[in-house]
């Protein structure tokens, strides 16, 4: 800003007609002013937050895994065949023990469909959602992809809150996003960022990548998987997935499955429980500065062709070994690994059309694209049947005889309260590790017995249950309502 010589001397006397008070009411009044109007530019993430609570669910899984190591196991084969050459091992199953995850997830329909990453459910043998409200189902796998890190699942519950998708190609670097979660099991947690950069592959992901990530520098930890990244209308745009991290924790590099590219996996999951990518068959690497040099280019770009595969869609379009491949279906490609990436959106049959130099000519090339192996629907996923269990809101599990040893009243057995609910048995005073023998007049010994009888327990009033806890009996009263 520049000031005429009558401006200049009207503002020193203006100055000099000052005391050091009113000087020093100027400047805080500067700075005031400055600070309020860059108050007045950050969003706002209140109301986001509330809106959009009621979608977020907590995903806890379960898993029975050998309480060993395969490796223990490997070098006690070892022994026995240097002891016992002649004879024929025949070594006992290694005994399990159940093993806990979290993570997260969001209601993308009020019918109970719930989105959330496929490392988060892969391989555990019961997988329990917990709303917003506290309230908690048994989910279902619906299908679960592994190549892209997106599964859904199914409660059975309906007129659920469910959020609004966004357009995840329209997103900006430096554009404010928000994640909400349960990182490190703190339910229902937001965190806010930016976006840091755009069409990222992972390194730990391998050459083949299947997923162009949105970066960002939103705090993800453990327990975030699957959980939603929303713009500043609320809608989602992406799906928390990974991190990058030395240590473990966060270190402002957190990647997101877009959102466009997540509804397409979700839709054929819905659909027949698999997902069918499309497949070109070539080798491609990045067209590095000397390719660009010995090719001509004025900068590198594209994918370069190492190898057509024989017998492959690429061949068949008259793709060749040293083409440059710089668009698909008119998408530019940067980079080598956005090639896979796009083409795996393509159905299987579909006609697309390669542009690729070749000898410093452009050439447009119509191929029809194949099929890549598509993943297998989920196993293990349907809820387990609890016809009266929720009645109490507990699951239960066998008596061990070590937790029987030296208890009298365990001698028949009994049945252990392996997970405890908000319900009736925890108003009452059940605990997890509290062993039932007794409930309401009946005695207890097995699951079966257990299920009998919560199977025939009335709707309302007063129930007694006798428990052993730590080695003493007690007998309280359930009250069913």
């Amino acid at each position: 800003m520049h000031f005429s010589q009558d401006q200049r001397l009207s503002f020193r006397q203006l100055v000099s007609t000052l005391s050091p008070l009113g000087l020093w009411l100027c400047l805080v009044m500067a700075l005031t002013a400055g600070k309020v109007s860059a108050q007045a530019m950050l969003p706002d993430f209140a109301e986001l937050v509330a809106a959009n609570s009621p979608t977020i669910v907590n995903i806890t899984t379960r898993q029975q895994v050998p309480a060993r190591s395969g490796a223990d196991r490997d070098d006690l084969e070892e022994l026995l065949r240097q002891l016992q050459p002649e004879e024929e091992l025949d070594l006992p199953d290694l005994p399990t023990r159940p093993r806990g995850g979290v993570g997260s997830g969001f209601i993308m329909s009020e019918d109970g469909f719930i989105i959330t990453n496929h490392h988060v459910v892969a391989n555990a043998d019961r997988i329990t959602v917990t709303l917003n409200d506290r309230r908690e189902f048994f989910a279902e796998v619906i299908g679960s992809d592994e190549l892209s890190d997106v599964a859904l699942l199914k409660i059975d519950a309906d007129n659920l809150h469910a959020v609004q998708f966004g357009n995840s190609d329209a997103l900006r670097v430096g554009e404010w996003v928000l994640a909400i979660g349960s990182p490190f099991g703190l339910e229902f947690s937001a965190a806010a960022g930016i976006v840091s950069a755009k069409s990222r592959s992972v390194p730990s992901r391998g050459s083949t990548n299947y997923v162009s990530f949105i970066q960002t520098d939103v705090a993800i930890n453990q327990g975030n998987s699957g959980g939603p990244l929303f713009n500043l209308e609320g809608q989602v745009v992406g799906i928390n997935s990974q991190i990058l991290s030395s240590t473990g924790g966060s270190n402002g590099i957190s990647f997101a499955i877009p959102s466009n590219m997540a509804l397409n996996v979700i839709e054929q999951l819905k659909e027949s429980g698999s997902v069918s990518r499309g497949l070109l068959g070539v080798l491609i690497k990045d067209v590095n500065y000397g390719l660009a040099q010995a090719y001509g280019l004025d900068a590198p770009l594209g994918a370069f062709v190492d190898e057509v595969q024989p017998d492959s869609p690429a061949q068949r379009a008259g793709i060749e070994n040293n083409d440059i491949v710089i668009a698909f279906n008119d998408i530019p490609i940067n980079e080598s690994s956005q090639l896979p990436y796009y083409v795996g959106q393509v159905r299987p049959g579909t006609e697309a059309t390669i542009t690729l130099l070749r000898e410093g000519q452009q050439l447009d090339l119509p191929v029809v694209v194949g099929a890549l192996p598509g993943s297998e629907l989920a196993q293990g996923a349907s809820p387990p049947s609890q016809p009266r269990g929720n009645t109490l809101a507990l699951t239960v599990a066998p008596v061990m005889p070590e937790q029987a040893e030296g208890v009298a009243e365990l001698s028949e057995g009994g049945v252990v309260i392996d997970e405890l609910r908000q319900g009736p048995a925890r108003q009452a005073g059940l605990s997890s590790g509290d062993i039932i023998v007794m409930l309401n007049h009946r005695s207890v010994t097995s699951l079966a017995d257990f299920e009998a009888v919560v199977a025939e327990l009335p709707e309302t009033g007063y129930v007694p249950v006798r428990v052993i806890r730590n080695g003493r009996g007690s007998t309280l009263a359930i009250e069913l309502q």
